[in-house]
């Protein structure tokens, strides 16, 4: 049986990366989703993402496949940051990336601004706007609350391919099927205000940006992504289930505008039945196919168990890492051929059908959605 081949990657939802010498605790921080300091006795290394870290990065570096972690982060001091962020990049064959800009800095370091992150990671690349982001420095007057971050949203997003929101870490997923009415966003934005700048976190608010950006979005034809699943501590797990979202998917159904659905472990069925239900709902697994490590291939399964072929988006959603970039890349095609070579086997498909559903998700499926 001929191998798949998985074609060049659209990387749909990303990060930029850190250019800095990271320390050897703050480069393994940065391999879990927490922000807290490992137990005793325990390293970010030893998991099914630092497994796949040594699997798939020491290549990249001259080093032999599984090469232990500290002949790993030796022989990346040796050569320098900005080198094995380079070969990493490189290694990880990434035609287009699209980057979400919300977040500055990893590991006290900052980021590389997008036109350095395309020059160094060879892809092309477009911003992702961060909804929660544009609207956090807002200063209007109370009740110009509405018109300002309808405004501020059309002005950011006009050279976007996509706007984002993490309504998920802020009040969780369940939106109201109706918008805010006007008065309460008024009275709500009128005591942001008083109490000064910081992070959103009022609901009717959050719930009026959303509405708000959707609007935005049918006017540009841009989609609207969303945080759903796993992240850091600051989120709640349970409040970011993606079938929360059924009555806005429903409400905003006439719309037309696309939304898709991030991230999801461990709720990706329920994102798979999203996307099967609701023909504007897309869908991916991002970072969950580098966090689950070998077991890659069967999330994608059961991914795939409902998700129409046409609404499932390959991501990374690399973070400050290059090494998250390519084990992403590395960690999706091994998994998807591994996943339709079973199917294969067993008759369930043609070669013909898993090569183009191979060429779908990798690449095709972003590149309809997001008008590449």
């Amino acid at each position: 049986m001929p191998p798949l081949d998985v074609p060049a990657l659209v990387d749909h939802h990303c990060h930029s990366v850190v250019a800095a010498e990271l320390a050897d605790d703050v480069l393994a921080g940065l391999l879990t989703e927490s922000d807290r300091p490992p137990a005793p006795g325990c390293s970010p290394f030893d998991s099914a993402l630092g497994l796949a870290v040594r699997r798939w990065c020491p290549p990249a570096l001259g080093l032999p496949a599984h090469a232990p972690a500290a002949d790993y982060l030796a022989r990346r001091r040796e050569l320098g940051a900005a080198e094995a962020t380079r070969r990493l990049l490189a290694a990880a064959a990434l035609d287009t990336c699209l980057v979400d800009t919300g977040l500055t800095g990893a590991g006290g370091h900052p980021l590389l601004p997008l036109g350095e992150f395309a020059e160094v990671s060879g892809a092309r690349v477009r911003e992702v706007v961060r909804l929660e982001a544009v609207v956090e420095s807002l200063a209007p007057a109370a009740a110009d609350w509405p018109a300002a971050v309808c405004a501020a949203l059309a002005s950011a997003a006009a050279g976007a391919v996509a706007v984002k929101s993490v309504l998920a870490y802020r009040s969780g997923l369940a939106v109201p099927p109706e918008r805010p009415a006007t008065r309460e966003v008024v009275a709500a934005a009128g005591a942001r205000l008083r109490a000064g700048h910081g992070r959103l976190t009022d609901p009717v608010l959050l719930h009026h940006l959303l509405w708000t950006a959707l609007d935005v979005c049918a006017g540009l034809g841009l989609p609207l992504q969303l945080h759903t699943g796993f992240g850091d501590p600051d989120l709640t797990l349970h409040r970011a289930d993606p079938s929360l979202l059924t009555g806005f998917v429903r409400a905003a159904e006439p719309s037309g505008v696309p939304l898709v659905l991030l991230h999801c472990y461990p709720y990706h069925r329920q994102a798979g039945w999203l996307a099967q239900a609701f023909p504007q709902v897309y869908t991916d697994l991002g970072l969950t196919a580098s966090y689950v490590g070998p077991r890659a291939a069967a999330v994608l399964g059961e991914m795939l168990e409902l998700a129409p072929f046409g609404k499932l988006l390959f991501s990374t959603d690399a973070y400050g890492l290059p090494e998250l970039y390519l084990v992403g890349a590395a960690q999706f095609r091994h998994g998807l051929g591994s996943l339709l070579d079973g199917w294969r086997a067993d008759g369930a498909c043609t070669a013909a059908d898993a090569q183009r559903l191979a060429r779908q998700v990798a690449a095709g499926n972003a590149r309809r959605l997001y008008r590449l």
